[in-house]
């Protein structure tokens, strides 16, 4: 989509009807300020609807892309619009939740369209007594179960999984078929 002059988009404030009295009967005056209203009305219509372009529902594509970056939502071009509209506005809501085993597992799911599960650890206890021992067994690995009835690509599952796992953790990704609960 293009947002370049259209000389079919009618001007929605025409620059002749603001002219002083004098030049709204001057032939010259009206010609020349319609050769302007041509030019500035994919202007003004983007300005009207400057709304719409901050919506990602609404955004043209290849504003998407840029809207994107605004929300550092990371977008494969290869997703369905749908998708990639989906990650842009719930990019926010990710990044809050970046790091925990449900935000990997919401990164996962709207961005690939499958069914994850985080296996990660014992989880968390405190403790009055100092040098308590840690809750549960240590665990070694995060193990992200992929399951997917359409089929996934194992590579694009580890790529997104690699790029929020902490350096510190290993990952492991198994993709299961999609048909067990």
């Amino acid at each position: 989509m293009s947002r370049a002059a259209l000389p079919e988009l009618p001007s929605t404030h025409p620059l002749g009807a603001m002219l002083p009295g004098l030049y709204t009967v001057d032939d010259l005056a009206q010609r020349f300020t319609a050769g302007l209203d041509a030019v500035l009305s994919a202007i003004l219509s983007t300005l009207d609807n400057q709304a719409a372009y901050l919506d990602p529902a609404f955004a043209p594509e290849d504003f998407l892309a840029w809207l994107s970056s605004w929300v550092a939502a990371d977008l494969d071009p290869a997703w369905p619009a749908a998708r990639r509209r989906e990650v842009v506005r719930r990019a926010v809501e990710l990044h809050r939740r970046r790091g925990t085993a449900h935000g990997l597992a919401a990164l996962l799911e709207v961005s690939l369209g499958v069914r994850v599960e985080v296996l990660d650890g014992p989880g968390a206890a405190w403790s009055t007594t100092s040098d308590t021992d840690l809750p549960g067994e240590r665990a070694d690995e995060v193990v992200v179960r992929v399951r997917s009835t359409g089929g996934v690509d194992r590579a694009s599952v580890e790529a997104l999984v690699s790029s929020v796992c902490p350096v510190h953790v290993r990952c492991t990704v198994e993709v299961l078929p999609g048909d067990e609960p």
